[in-house]
């Protein structure tokens, strides 16, 4: 193995447990958890975090695990990148309000299916672009976007609208970054 592929592969690694910790501490510090969430009424966002997919897919395609977990860290990480906003839209407000309160109020079946679905989802994506499985790839990102759409409005009602506008233009900016290596390919 050469230098620079255990360098990507010590890299993935170190971002993969990085991930790890900032999750850790995310649901374990309730200051830092506040303070992010505080942050992410930015609907900058909103915006940033469906286009981390599009590097995913990208280091997927070129068989980066440093790219790949990069990627995924800066997913995480962004939404608390912007500062927070003077005025927030009220639906959005209430959105993350829910959000919130879901997630710090204990381990259930559905967050449990919910988690694995994420986990899951990463790993298809990655899966299906590594193998240069396009029409799987699209499958799975159109799927998980109606899936996110869906869910958020069957758990926080009219609410779940504000989400839509960045939900849909992050799922066309990925979709035609596929189309993009298909024909690369």
């Amino acid at each position: 193995m050469g230098k620079l592929r255990k360098f990507d592969i010590v890299t993935g690694i170190l971002f993969g447990i990085a991930t790890i910790i900032l999750i850790y501490l995310f649901f374990n510090n309730e200051i830092f958890f506040t303070w992010a969430f505080q942050r992410h009424r930015n609907i900058l966002s909103w915006y940033i975090r469906p286009l981390f997919i599009v590097p995913i897919i990208w280091s997927a395609y070129k068989k980066l695990f440093s790219g790949i977990s990069i990627s995924i860290f800066g997913l995480f990480t962004s939404m608390f990148w912007f500062s927070k906003p003077n005025i927030t839209n009220p639906e959005i407000v209430k959105f993350l309000n829910f959000e919130s309160n879901y997630l710090k109020s204990g381990w259930t079946i559905d967050k449990i299916v919910l988690f694995f679905t994420v986990i899951i989802f990463f790993i298809f994506i990655i899966i299906s672009t590594w193998t240069k499985n396009w029409k799987l790839l699209l499958v799975i990102l159109i799927a998980a976007a109606f899936f996110k759409i869906f869910n958020s409005y069957l758990l926080t009602g009219k609410s779940a609208f504000s989400m839509l506008m960045p939900a849909v233009t992050g799922l066309i900016v990925c979709v035609m970054a596929v189309f993009f290596l298909k024909k690369k390919n």
